[in-house]
Order: C-alpha cells, then structure tokens, then sequence
C-alpha cells in the first residue's frame, strides 16, 4: 500500500506544474535593451505578413488589385494602413482638381471640368471678378449718351411712323369737316360747326337727318383710320426687335473684352475655352434681361442680381488640392450612399423644391479620386446599394453620382445627373474574416475587385524587436497623456497583461488598444497619488477597479456557492461527482466559475445520454464532446463484447445554453467513476477535451478557469489539497495572477498538466489507471480492469449471456 502511495505521489509531482511556470517572464537582458528604445507613437507591433502583403497591394497598379484587411478591432489595424499608405501618397502626384459647371444647353446634366492642381480656386475666382465687372459695368454701358441716343433714333422712327399715318386721317377727316381728336392714347372724331368741334351735348341737339350724315361719315373715317394703323403692331414688332438688338449688341460690346482677357489667360485649356464660349451667348441674355432696367422702379437690388450671378456662373468646386499635398487619403466613418458618392442638394423656392449644379456635394470618393480611400467594410455592407455601386464605380473606373430616389427621400422630384468622372483609386475595406469569407464565397466579384488580402494576427511573438516597439509605443502614449514616464515594474506589468490577453507565455496580444485603455485607467490613479510617473501600483488599483466594475456577476455566483445555493464541493471524495470549470462572457468580460459535473449508469442499451442536448440547451460542440465518449468507451474496453449501458451525464445546475467540449474530460472521467463506483477527490477540478484515444486536448480560458476555482477554495480556505487539472498543451497559456503563483510556491494550491486520460483518472481517484498486458487484459484492482468488468457484467444483463467473466 505504500509503494503504491508512492507511486501515485510520484505521478502528481510528475504532473505538477512549478510555480515559476505558471506566468510569463520576460527576458532581462531584451527587457534592459527595449527600455532603452525612443518613444514612438506610431510604432506598430509586429504584423510583418500584413505589411508585406501592404507593400505588395499598394505597389500594383493594375484594376482589381484593391485591398481588403482582415483582423480584429484594435490591433493596428487602421495605423499599419494608414501609416503605410501616408509614406506613398506624399511621394505621388497630387490629382487634379474637379469643379461642376453650369450647362448652359441642359441644366440638368452639369459639366465636370477637371483642372490642374490647386487651380480650381484661380478659376473661380477669374468667374467671380468677371461678375463684378459686369455688375461694374452694366447698366452704365446703357446709360451712355451713344446708346440712349440709337435708342431714342429708334422709338423716334416708330412714332413718326404713327404720327404720318395719324396725320393722313386727320386731313381726310378734315376734309370731311370731321375734326380727330387724340386724348390719353384714344382717338376719337367730332363734327366741325361754326369752325370748331362740337362736343357731345351740343351734337344731341342737332336733327336726326344731320346726325346720321356724321354717323356716317364717322364710320367711314374710323375704317380709314383702322387701315392706316393696321401696320401698328408690325412696326412696333420691328422697333422691339431693334432695341433688342440694340441692347444684345451693345451687350456683346461690354462683355467681349471681358471675356478675350479670359480666353487669353486660359488659352492653353481647352475645356474652359469651350466653356467660355457657351458662357458667352447666356451671358448676354442675362445682361439684357437683369442689368437693363427700363425705368428706375424696375431696377432691382444689387445684392438679388449678384446672388442670381453667382448662381448661374461661378463654378461648383468639388475637389480642391493643395499643391504639393501628394495622393489624398481618406477614411469614411459613416460609408452611406451619399457620403460615399455624394448627393444633390435641394430646396424650396415659394413651396417648390429647386435645384442647381452649386447644389452637387462632393462624396468621399470624389475626395479620394486618384488616392486611397479607406473604409469599414463591416459597416457599409448593409447600407442599401452601397456595394452594387461601388464594385461598378470599380469595375469601370467611372464615378456617377446616380442616387437611388428611396436614399434620396424623394418621389417625383427634378434631380439632376451630372457628367460622370473618371474614377482611379485604390480601395482598402478594413473588415472581419467572416465577412471575407462570406464574400468569397457568394459574390464573384468581390474576387476581381479585392484581390490583395491583408491578414492581421491575433498574437505577436515575443521577440526582440516586438519587444522594442511595445515599449517605445508605450513610452509614447505615456508622454501623449502628460505623464513624465514610465518606471521599469509599470512597463513589465504591461507587458504581463498583454501576454495575459494572449493567453500565451511567449506570445503578445495584437489588441495593442487594450493595453492603451489600461495605460489611460492608471492615469486617474496616478494622478489621484498627485504623481506624474506611472507606476505598478497604479497599474494593479486599475486594473483592480476594473474588474470590481465588473464582477458583480461573478461575485454572486461565488456567493451562490458559498451559501449553498449552488453544489460544490472543494474537499472529501465523491463517487459520479467531479468538478468541472466552465468560462462566463458577460460583456467584455470573462471569468471562470466552477460546475459539477454528475454521472449515473446503469443496465441497459440507451448509451451515453447528454441531458443537456436532450433538454436543447447543449450546442453542437459541447453535443460532439459527449458523443466522443461513448468512442472512447467502445474503443478503451469493449474490444471483445458488445458496448452496452445506459448513461446519463449532465452540467448541474446549468440554466443557460452551453458550448464547447472543454468538459469533455470531466464529463469522462464522471461516468467512469460512475462505472466503476471509484471516488473522485473532490478537492480538484479539472478542464480539458478529449479525443476517443483518450488523449486531451487544449482548451480556451484557461487562465480565468482556475482563477474562478481558486477564488472559491480561497473563499473557503485552502487546504493545501485543492488544485486544477489542465491539459499540458494550455501549459504555454498561463498567465496567472501572483496570488495564485504564491499559493502554489507555498504548496496551498496545485495546477496539473496532463496529456492522457490515464493520468486524469490517476490524480482524481488515486489509483493507477492500468495498462494492458500481452495477454490483452488490464492489471488487477486498476481502474480500467473494473470498468472493463463493470461494462461485461452489463452487456451480459442485456444481452442474456453468462454471470460470470
């Protein structure tokens, strides 16, 4: 009995983790060295495969070579990127600048006019003091003694033109002794007695005989008089149309030597010269109809006319560069259809909705044409037309601004449709691998347009150089926040919460942003201290607080189980019964509590139930995990006679869906326990999954896992028995807290690696697990010889055969 003790004590020391394994250390001599880095903001921590595939996607020129980024939320995703593309684009040609024209021929379709770097400003401004010196110049032009006296010429010939033919009548008239009288632009007739006309009382007088000879002779000079001024309108038609022409001309006169000193100093650009030209005709019709005002009640404001200038001529400056700004780089929060390809403005003019060219707004890939323009893919795919837009505007390197009418608000509303812009830039969409892969997988297209991806890991090797950068970044954020630095045990405390995150021993965590979030916590502490160098203590109170923020759930679960609510035991040994360790996500939190895991079986041919799959509340992976069992248990014992047995195992006290085979292990070794009626030591908890060769196999938490187990046998009371079962491979993957390092120095507290299911059952029951001999059985008294009996007894129960072996 005593070599036997011995023997199983010796397989515990084997299996016991060290306390100096238990946590993460840092090299001396590559901490010393990266202490000594410069602060560096913009460091970015490893990544070399992302900036290489950076390098390569960013250097290609060709159609469809745009780039898609893969990785989680704060691992530099945004930096690398933008870093990279910042150091090309100042060395590249800055794009030309763009403007929207007023088409004079068809308002509705604007014309795009692309001009040369930064000259989009020299331009507007040469239209603008072309406006002012029209308004300069008109209407004095028309005010000039020259022109008011063609004008007068003009209206003078139409009136001796009335006033000959007035005046042939009124010599008929008065041959007729009927005198013509003209009062307020009417003319009437009056018979002449006694040399002079009569008025209408004193022709009432006369005898009717008298009055029907004048009535007469009336009638026939009012016919006269209608032929005479039958060619009234006509004449007035042609005297119109010589004012008009009058004024066109000496419109025309005023505005061509504003115009030639235009046309001279664009000369060399043909597209405003053609615009000049349609300008020119428009602009005169404007001069005569605004700056030509016929009396000085028409005159209208300076200010309106000025307005309605500025409205119809002034060009739309879409893109405006500075000269040796380089390739733009534009990042797009909020990737709407507007946002992204821009959008028509509209408003009211007397209850109708109006709209122009200076209404068109530029969208982010106006602003990053001939750059780069950087996006969150997860966002803009669910935004309505967005990607079948986009991947056109890609495809043909064509930018049309055709907003759907639901994005617009709109129904039955003029719009207009300016002229397409030629379209080159390189898109980088910063996503997560299931949209890539989603992509991939149904949209044929996203493959010819996205063809470079750029994958960002999870972890960063622990190296030197890796080692470099963290600590300068940190340095330089430290800085950035008003602290004076940093002390070495700060910085080696950061560097542990990182490996922390990572769950690795030589492994940093990529969300670099964490870290960032803890330094900006310490702050509050280290200025509640009135200090200004961050220390560990003030590392640790923030961290401290963060998670007393959020443990309220995981305190009242280990709350639960101290007042009994929910069983577990920590000490004595338990036959079916073990102690699993399950990890709780609330939030952005994790932590590990403890679950017992139960076990019954019994003669029948049912196998291996899952309660918690038969009730719905285990998911597929925790479903597979027990299904494993049952391969395990065929291929471990029931080598020579049928697998028969009824078996229930279930997750106590569980309420809510479970996931995950990390239970696999506990749940095995409770039905071998409950096979065999061995005991379980109660005082240990293992976690760990399973394969049907009984090998185990690693697990994610495990670092929260036994930090839930300890907290409760601390809360209790360690006893120097208590301790946790992991599979050796989660070795790497300890990054423990110091309470729990110092627990298990003092020998209060244990961690177990173990790589087999023979080793598990060895640490829980206390007795050797068995080997098979040559003859093919398992020692006498092991573990596996009295489950393999067990099972055999069983299967003869069932299937009728004999009572004994």
């Amino acid at each position: 009995m005593v070599a036997k003790l011995s023997s199983i004590q010796q397989v515990m020391q084997k299996l016991s983790i060290a306390a100096a394994d238990l946590s993460a250390g840092v090299n001396n001599e590559m901490f010393d060295i990266a202490m000594q880095s410069q602060a560096g903001e913009t460091a970015l921590i490893g990544q070399n495969r992302a900036k290489e595939a950076l390098n390569f996607g960013l250097g290609v020129n060709s159609t469809g070579y745009n780039l898609y980024v893969m990785g989680e939320q704060a691992t530099g995703r945004y930096t690398l990127v933008h870093n990279f593309i910042n150091q090309r684009a100042h060395a590249q040609p800055t794009p030309n600048d763009w403007c929207y024209l007023n088409n004079f021929d068809d308002e509705r379709q604007p014309i795009a006019l692309q001009l040369p770097t930064s000259q989009s400003k020299a331009f507007v401004e040469d239209i603008e003091s072309l406006l002012d010196e029209l308004m300069d110049t008109f209407p004095a032009v028309f005010e000039n003694p020259s022109y008011q006296r063609r004008k007068a010429a003009i209206t003078r010939s139409n009136e001796q033109r009335y006033d000959k033919a007035i005046d042939e009548v009124e010599k008929i008239a008065f041959g007729k002794g009927i005198a013509l009288i003209e009062e307020n632009g009417t003319i009437s007739f009056s018979p002449i007695i006694d040399g002079k006309p009569i008025n209408d009382a004193d022709f009432a007088l006369r005898s009717d005989d008298e009055r029907q000879v004048y009535y007469g002779l009336i009638d026939e000079l009012e016919e006269c008089l209608s032929e005479a001024l039958i060619e009234v309108p006509l004449w007035q038609r042609e005297s119109a149309e010589q004012l008009r022409k009058l004024k066109r001309d000496t419109a025309e006169q005023g505005i061509r030597p504003l115009l030639k000193e235009l046309e001279h100093k664009h000369a060399s650009d043909i597209a405003i010269l053609k615009h000049l030209k349609q300008l020119k005709p428009h602009l005169i019709d404007t001069v005569t109809e605004l700056l030509v005002p016929e009396t000085k009640d028409e005159k209208q404001d300076d200010f309106d006319i000025s307005a309605i200038l500025v409205d119809t001529y002034v060009p739309n400056v879409l893109v405006r560069h500075s000269i040796d700004a380089g390739a733009p780089i534009v990042y797009e929060s909020n990737p709407t259809h507007q946002n992204l390809f821009g959008k028509v403005e509209y408003t009211s003019v007397q209850g109708s909705v109006y709209t122009n060219y200076r209404m068109i707004v530029a969208g982010a890939l106006h602003k990053a044409n001939g750059g780069y323009l950087l996006l969150d893919a997860d966002k803009f795919v669910d935004q309505p037309y967005v990607w079948e837009s986009l991947k056109l505007a890609l495809k043909f390197g064509q930018l049309k601004m055709e907003l759907p009418q639901q994005d617009v608000g709109m129904v039955n509303s003029i719009t207009q449709t300016p002229q397409v812009i030629p379209l080159k830039v390189k898109v980088i969409l910063l996503g997560s691998r299931e949209l890539y892969y989603a992509l991939q997988d149904y949209d044929d297209e996203f493959k010819e347009l996205f063809r470079v991806l750029v994958d960002f890991d999870h972890e960063i090797p622990l190296n030197q150089q890796n080692l470099n950068d963290f600590v300068a970044r940190v340095k330089g954020h430290v800085q950035h926040i008003g602290l004076s630095g940093i002390d070495a045990e700060a910085m080696r405390r950061l560097l542990e919460h990182s490996l922390r995150l990572a769950e690795h021993q030589s492994k940093l965590s990529a969300r670099f942003a964490d870290v960032i979030e803890l330094i900006n916590e310490a702050q509050y502490f280290c200025f509640q201290q009135q200090q200004n160098q961050l220390e560990a203590i003030h590392i640790e109170a923030a961290l401290a607080a963060k998670k007393n923020r959020t443990g309220r759930v995981s305190e009242s679960l280990l709350e639960d189980i101290k007042e009994g609510h929910v069983l577990i035991n920590t000490d004595g040994h338990a036959a079916g019964k073990v102690n699993g360790l399950t990890v709780l996500e609330v939030g952005d939190t994790a932590f590990g509590t403890p679950a017992r895991i139960t076990s019954t079986v019994y003669a029948g041919s049912s196998g291996v139930i899952d309660i918690e799959r038969e009730v719905e509340l285990g998911q597929s992976i925790h479903s597979k995990g027990v299904m494993l069992l049952t391969g395990y248990l065929g291929n471990k014992y029931a080598q020579f006679f049928p697998l028969t047995l009824s078996a229930n195992i279930a997750l106590e006290q569980s309420y809510g869906y479970i996931d995950g085979d990390s239970a696999s292990l506990g749940e095995l070794i409770a039905l071998i326990s409950a096979l065999t009626e061995l005991p379980v030591d109660q005082g240990l908890a293992v976690t760990g999954s399973i394969n049907q060769y009984g090998e185990v196999q690693a697990v994610g938490g495990v670092n929260e896992k036994i930090e839930g187990y300890f907290s409760l046998c601390l809360q209790r009371g360690l006893n120097g028995k208590q301790g946790v079962i992991i599979p050796k491979s989660n070795a790497l993957n300890l990054v423990l807290d110091s309470e729990i390092i110092e627990a298990v120095k003092q020998g209060l507290f244990h961690v177990y690696a173990v790589s087999s299911v023979d080793e598990t059952l060895c640490l829980l029951m206390k007795k050797e697990a068995g080997e098979l001999n040559v003859k093919g059985r398992y020692p006498k008294n092991s573990i596996h010889y009295q489950a393999v009996n067990r099972l055999y007894n069983i299967a003869n129960i069932v299937n009728g055969g004999a009572d004994d072996e």
